[in-house]
């Protein structure tokens, strides 16, 4: 039997375009935001990730435990159901906003993008950093079948 090798992206970003930010405010306008850049995905229940980052927004600096705490809190508040707010859970969703370059890990606490306004972060460290490494390398694959196949 032939083993196949699972082809596992060494980065992806999902963007996806939705209308403008008329009349949303507080979580829901940042749960389009989280679904605009694909840590979401449409339907999804499990929404976690949108009052991760509305406590990280909302605070300087947070530790791990700091951030499960503000998130049981939000979702109190919010009237939610006390779903995915374990540790470990809270701790992947901050691993997700570090791998689109939007949260910082500072020796035991997080912060968002170096406190940048949040255009700038998303600009200069996610599009231009994370989109372009990803345009780049699928240059990089476009010049190899040209050399290849001629075309």
């Amino acid at each position: 039997m032939v083993k196949i090798a699972k082809e596992l992206p060494l980065e992806q970003l999902t963007l996806r375009k939705y209308e403008k930010p008329f009349r949303l405010e507080g979580r829901q306008l940042i749960k389009k935001f989280c679904l605009s850049l694909g840590i979401l995905q449409p339907g999804d229940s499990r929404d976690i990730v949108v009052d991760v980052m509305h406590v990280l927004l909302q605070n300087k600096t947070l530790t791990a435990s700091e951030t499960e705490n503000a998130v049981r809190e939000e979702r109190k508040k919010h009237n939610l159901p006390m779903l995915g707010i374990t540790g470990s859970n809270i701790r992947r969703q901050l691993r997700r906003l570090q791998d689109i370059h939007l949260v910082d890990r500072q020796v035991k606490s997080y912060v968002f993008a170096e406190n940048l306004p949040l255009t700038e972060a998303v600009s200069e460290r996610t599009i231009k950093t994370l989109l372009g490494a990803i345009v780049e390398r699928v240059q990089e694959y476009a010049k190899t079948i040209e050399e290849k196949y001629g075309k």
